[in-house]
């Protein structure tokens, strides 16, 4: 069977970063037959008022200029759809994820194309998928109160459809990075294939 990842990178640090060491660990042990490759050190621009009126245009209304907008958007969402696995590597800046990644996560959350509104609430439409996010921490422990990433994280990819989710943490490295390290090394290797 082919299986096809997304991996996506939001540490700001293009060398040493434990983020982008774990989350290549895991492209590796996938062995997957296509990866797609997303660089957030690469800037993704905000969410503007223009864009939410181009999105909110009905496609076969938008004007060049409005098509031209969500141009990247629509090239982020069909990354997610193409991909039976989305791996993210992510430090917690700050308790929370990098600005680059909610700016992918504004830019690919997309009603009518990754979820939509019904009776019953929002659905999401990437079914099927499943995420596997490697997480890097300096001093915020994984799953403590003051982690506002992953439970964040675990949302999105709900919302958007994806239920699979699984976390590979390197968290608190301040206090015990061998330790750390450890932890998120066995995870990966345990991980399913």
């Amino acid at each position: 069977m082919t299986q096809t990842v997304l991996h996506i990178d939001a540490s700001a640090r293009t060398q040493g970063s434990t983020s982008r060491g774990l989350s290549a660990k895991i492209i590796e042990r996938l062995n997957a037959d296509t990866v797609i490759r997303r660089d957030l050190t690469s800037a993704l621009p905000h969410v503007t008022e223009d864009w939410i009126n181009a999105n909110f245009t009905p496609a076969d209304d938008r004007d060049a200029a409005q098509r031209d907008l969500l141009g990247l958007s629509d090239q982020l969402v069909e990354e997610a759809k193409a991909a039976d696995t989305l791996v993210i590597g992510v430090p917690i800046y700050n308790f929370a994820v990098p600005a680059s990644l909610k700016a992918w996560i504004d830019l690919m959350a997309r009603v009518g194309l990754t979820f939509s509104y019904t009776e019953n609430g929002p659905e999401g439409l990437l079914k099927g998928k499943r995420a596997i996010i490697a997480v890097a921490s300096g001093g915020t422990q994984v799953g403590s109160d003051i982690d506002f990433a992953t439970g964040y994280l675990r949302h999105i990819m709900g919302f958007i459809g994806i239920t699979d989710v699984q976390f590979v943490a390197a968290d608190a490295l301040m206090a015990d990075a061998d330790a750390a390290m450890a932890r998120a090394n066995s995870a990966i290797e345990a991980l399913a294939v």
